[in-house]
């Protein structure tokens, strides 16, 4: 990413909370004879670990795809993002922009056991199902555990420790509060850039100059 210190997000901590709200991941590998390769799957952190670790799974046969396991890989988590009119700005001149919260993270990713794998796996569902009313979980009977422990070989689950990142965090810093005010006012109204989850992480991180 083209640096600028006045949208970096380099903070470890922040940057987990941006893997817990956003956990879908997009993984790339350079492979020789390939060239790039990138998967999509969701990611848990790994909240006992130093640092920051991530925690996913690929099917078959993206393992071999991705070599994984014999290389460095990128990890790019997203979180909100969306397109800002010039025309939401309070006065002046100004030219259109895109408004985004993104972490890139590499490490090299550690196979897990079958047995590990299953665990990931069951929090992995037990982490998107506890919000429902009632939760479907891998081992709500004994059918799905029997289940579960067949496709759990059509997987291979990882663990990628995070040995360098990369963050930006781009919500209209530098604008004058009027100017932030109209913008989140826009993307809170109903329209065709209508984006709610952008204007509260711009709010949150503008929380200072919005006073």
């Amino acid at each position: 990413m083209r640096d600028n210190p006045s949208y970096a997000l380099d903070d470890a901590e922040a940057i987990k909370d941006l893997v817990r709200n956003n956990p879908w991941c997009t993984f790339i590998s350079q492979v020789d004879g390939r060239g790039l390769v990138a998967s999509h799957y969701p990611v848990l952190l790994d909240e006992d670990a130093e640092g920051i670790v991530l925690l996913s799974h690929v099917g078959r046969p993206d393992e071999e795809i991705h070599e994984l396991g014999r290389h460095e890989m990128l990890a790019i988590i997203q979180g909100p993002h969306g397109y800002i009119s010039p025309g939401w700005y309070d006065g002046g001149p100004g030219v259109p922009t895109w408004n985004f919260a993104v972490a890139h993270l590499w490490g090299t990713p550690e196979i897990l056991s079958d047995a590990e794998n299953l665990a990931v796996l069951d929090r992995l569902v037990e982490h998107f199902e506890a919000p429902l009313p009632e939760p479907h979980l891998l081992h709500a009977t004994s059918e799905n555990s029997e289940y579960a422990r067949r496709i759990v070989h059509g997987t291979v689950g990882f663990r990628l420790r995070v040995t360098r990142m990369e963050g930006k965090d781009k919500m209209s810093q530098g604008k004058s509060p009027e100017t932030v005010r109209s913008v989140i006012d826009h993307l809170e109204r109903p329209g065709p850039y209508a984006n709610p989850p952008l204007a509260v992480r711009m709010r949150q991180i503008n929380a200072e100059t919005l006073g």
